[in-house]
């Protein structure tokens, strides 16, 4: 993307999160990656009135091979976490969640907003009053219910007991102390009772492995008890490569808490596409995440919403097709919200 476009975007996402004059507003960066971001932010930042600087921290020493959440590259530097502490804004094209450091940051009422997808998926999924609205909107239903059911024509049939942990949103942009979003979003998500998730997850082709970004391709059957994960296995008439590569996966992290079950919830954006990975490579999957109607479940860590599991096995599986109950109340019918305030003006 041409620079003055990509600073024309970031200006108008710095005016959705708020800044204005006599704010501080940080971007946080890691070795060499995403130099532009910083440019684009800075610049943005600057004709909003606001002071900003660029940290840049060392890229990491080592790669694992595996996409570990958790490791903010902040925590032998308490300096720098000081630092970014003490401004107003702080905008992270590193990717600090489920981190201790991203934690404190927030406790200390700044608003974060992490951008890391390809600036052209920032431009097409920029956020919208309009859509943060209708996620409120969902945020608000969540938040109510004490059970979510869902089900599948391939055969899943999960009951999440709700309650123990708060419901979040994310739409994009944050002008809230203390709050973070990820641009480009737009869904909801809570989490089940450490022990109360029990059921059968089936993933069928087409559903989503993130951070694979790949598309399932061999039917998935995972058995869930007391909120954990105790069989993975290929489904009726299948290789059973998907559950291999999904078992295998978190079996190198040598930790039991990655069988865990995390966050729950549904994506809102109309806009989003369910064929996002052919277009965007590079990015971390938030256009899978948001589209419209997915019902998305993931396992391992639940640190983000208060819980006690802080492994670094991450997994988001966007599901297409899925229906979802709260309270016995049918919210996503097979792909299609159900209540009219929650869907876009044409689908109305």
């Amino acid at each position: 993307m041409d620079q003055n476009l990509f600073n024309d975007i970031c200006l108008q996402q710095l005016r959705l999160s708020g800044v204005h004059e006599g704010e501080t507003v940080v971007v946080l960066t890691r070795g060499g990656e995403r130099a532009e971001y910083a440019d684009a932010f800075l610049w943005a930042a600057q004709q909003l009135g606001a002071a900003t600087f660029h940290m840049r921290l060392p890229s990491p020493a080592s790669a694992s091979g595996a996409w570990a959440v958790g490791d903010s590259g902040l925590g032998d530097i308490p300096k720098a976490v000081d630092a970014l502490k003490g401004v107003d804004m702080v905008v992270d094209c590193t990717f600090l969640l489920f981190s201790k450091e991203q934690f404190a940051i927030q406790d200390a009422g700044v608003r974060i907003l992490t951008a890391v997808e390809p600036p052209e998926l920032l431009a097409r999924l920029m956020p919208t009053k309009e859509l943060r609205e209708r996620v409120e909107i969902g945020a608000e239903l969540l938040a109510k219910a004490s059970t979510m059911r869902i089900t599948s024509p391939g055969g899943t049939d999960v009951t999440y007991q709700l309650g123990v942990y708060p419901t979040l949103s994310e739409y994009g942009y944050t002008d809230t102390p203390g709050r973070w979003d990820h641009w480009p979003a737009a869904f909801v998500f809570t989490g089940g009772a450490d022990d109360g998730v029990d059921g059968k997850i089936v993933l069928s082709p087409g559903d989503v492995l993130l951070p694979f970004n790949t598309y399932v391709q061999t039917p998935v059957e995972i058995t869930i008890e007391k909120g954990f994960i105790r069989d993975i296995r290929g489904g009726a008439g299948s290789s059973g490569l998907d559950a291999d590569l999904l078992r295998s996966y978190i079996e190198s992290f040598d930790d039991p808490r990655g069988y865990g079950m995390s966050h729950v919830g549904w994506g809102l954006d109309e806009r989003a596409h369910w064929h996002g990975l052919t277009q965007f490579p590079g990015g971390m999957g938030m256009e899978l995440r948001s589209f419209y109607g997915n019902v998305m479940f993931s396992i391992g860590p639940n640190n983000e919403l208060g819980g006690p599991n802080d492994t670094a096995c991450h997994f988001d599986i966007p599901m297409r097709g899925n229906s979802l109950y709260l309270d016995d109340e049918l919210i996503v019918d097979a792909g299609e919200l159900t209540v009219a305030e929650m869907r876009p003006v044409g689908r109305r």
